[in-house]
């Protein structure tokens, strides 16, 4: 095994990053605040093309627990959240104290399934407890059914925050994700489609909560001359280095998101004749995925070999490969909380995996990801 390590999804620096680190040093901006932050959240909100306020933060996780605390959500409350997911989208919701309804998946998403979302929330208040907020993720990039779980979650009064971690640059009949909901969530982690080395996002719907959430995550210090705390605090600031990172990356996203959608048509064309082997793609034109992963599913009666025969394959070739999101309501920690919906999500866990798709393979890369993939079919 001599080849070079072919990874599932690593950094890609474009080169205008230094520029915007080297002014945070000479300038000895080296702290949770400077021109760098402020510089990044406004190209954040000029992305995303809409009227929302983005404050940038420590990590994903620290945006989406934010926005728990933003919405209220607190000891004895209920919050429903995608099944399908990593462990990240859920965590916070026990930070708080309060218990996750996990719900299951639709399958031409693969995200929150509406009609279980509605049953869930029906099921909920008939047992005396109206869930608080939602937690809806658009996986691998793929946006989710957004329109109508918004539609169902106004109908009931429950507060939307929209996971976009994997989906900086997806959109939903031409809206970007992370701007439907009360909240977005965006991830800026090594591996994400552009990256801060570590950190988050939270999108906001006004500069007053953006203000509060920047308030929040700087360790909720009053007005005062001295140190005086009024409320807990955090400490969740993203720094003004990692920032200079984020507005160096801002400059390559649209081509990174290019490069990805261009990995997932490699993938199409490679797999287009194999029986039993389907690539996950939008599923019709409302849709755009910024292809964070590439994903595919094997049913094994048709290709006469399993998921995990397939990857470990790839591994034996030096070529990272990994399966999807094992649900959280299999999870070990999560055992023990509520779950709505059938076996989508289990069955998704079951027959799919995830393919190298990062923005800086280079064509040797891809041959060799191809010729390994031809073997193995033969």
């Amino acid at each position: 095994m001599s080849d070079t390590k072919i990874w599932l999804s690593s950094p890609h620096m474009g080169g205008g990053e230094q520029k915007y680190i080297q002014e945070a040093f000479d300038t000895n901006w080296i702290a949770p605040l400077g021109p760098n932050v402020i510089g990044f959240e406004n190209d954040l909100e000029s992305y995303l093309q809409s009227d929302k306020k983005v404050a940038v933060l420590s990590s994903g996780t620290s945006a989406l627990h934010l926005a728990l605390v933003l919405a209220g959500v607190t000891h004895g409350d209920e919050v429903l959240c995608q099944s399908f997911t990593f462990s990240a989208s859920a965590n916070p919701i026990v930070y708080q104290g309060a218990t996750p309804i996990f719900i299951d998946s639709e399958t031409t998403t693969w995200n929150l399934c509406p009609s279980a979302f509605e049953t869930t929330i029906q099921d909920r208040i008939a047992k005396g407890i109206k869930p608080k907020a939602l937690i809806v993720v658009h996986l691998f990039g793929m946006p989710a059914e957004i329109d109508l779980i918004m539609s169902i979650a106004k109908k009931y009064e429950i507060m939307v925050i929209e996971d976009a971690a994997e989906a900086l640059g997806s959109t939903y009949k031409g809206q970007m994700c992370g701007t439907f909901g009360d909240f977005g969530i965006l991830s800026f982690n090594g591996n994400k489609i552009i990256t801060t080395s570590g950190g988050g996002a939270l999108v906001c719907k006004t500069k007053e909560i953006k203000e509060k959430a920047v308030f929040l995550s700087t360790q909720a210090r009053d007005n005062a001359p001295h140190f005086q705390h009024s409320q807990i605090g955090y400490n969740y600031r993203m720094s003004n280095v990692l920032a200079g990172i984020g507005r160096g990356q801002m400059e390559v996203l649209n081509k990174h998101i290019r490069l990805r959608r261009d990995m997932n048509l490699f993938y199409k064309n490679i797999f287009k004749r194999v029986d039993g082997i389907t690539i996950f793609e939008e599923p019709n034109q409302d849709y755009f995925s910024n292809h964070w992963l590439s994903s595919i599913i094997i049913d094994k009666q048709k290709t006469g070999f399993s998921v995990e025969d397939f990857r470990l394959y790839l591994e034996k070739n030096n070529i990272e490969s990994r399966p999807l999101w094992k649900p959280l309501h299999l999870q070990p920690v999560f055992l023990k909380y509520p779950y709505y919906g059938s076996q989508v999500a289990e069955n998704l866990f079951l027959t799919g995996l995830c393919l190298p798709s990062g923005s800086n393979l280079s064509s040797i890369d891809k041959n060799r990801i191809k010729s390994v993939l031809f073997e193995f079919l033969k």
